[in-house]
């Protein structure tokens, strides 16, 4: 097959992963000053004979750390989607790393919007027969309404059929 056969022409592709607003460069930043703040509150109870104080703001900095920690593995989740005029692949990896595949063929997949009238568009499912999926679930309602809206533009292109032209 060559890179012209329209019968696997990608018609979308995307990767949808949870969005995190701090790098790693600046969790460390913010963990030294957090670190930091801990040590100067806790520094008065220590020179005061209160040393238990200083365990606990230690067990403070070491939960926001783990939490943190908990937040950056589950960022290494992502789905992909991929549509071609035969067929509709949807792969899911987790955060561990453990793959769950689905493929259909586009005719016979609808794209079933749950939308809230005050939130937005609160879940995209693909339906075919009696297999049901939920996807872009790490988007916020916005990009999951315009991810939507492509989605079923490529599915509607793939219903049509490849163009040969």
């Amino acid at each position: 097959m060559s890179d012209k056969d329209p019968w696997n022409a990608q018609i979308f592709a995307a990767r949808i992963s949870p969005h995190r607003s701090l790098t790693q460069q600046n969790f460390r930043l913010l963990l030294m000053i957090f670190c930091g703040a801990c040590f100067f509150t806790a520094l008065p109870f220590l020179l005061l004979g209160a040393w238990p104080i200083a365990g606990f703001m230690g067990l403070d900095v070491l939960l926001f750390w783990l939490a943190f920690r908990a937040n950056f593995r589950a960022a290494r989740a992502y789905e992909d989607v991929l549509v071609t005029p035969l067929e509709l692949k949807l792969a899911k990896v987790s955060a561990r790393g453990e793959r769950a595949e689905w493929i259909w063929n586009p005719i016979w997949v609808r794209l079933v919007r749950q939308e809230d009238e005050d939130y937005g568009l609160q879940r995209v499912t693909l339906v075919s027969r009696d297999r049901e999926v939920e996807v872009a679930g790490f988007l916020g309602p916005d990009a999951r309404a315009e991810f939507a809206g492509r989605l079923s533009r490529a599915l509607t292109e793939a219903k049509r059929g490849p163009r040969f032209s």
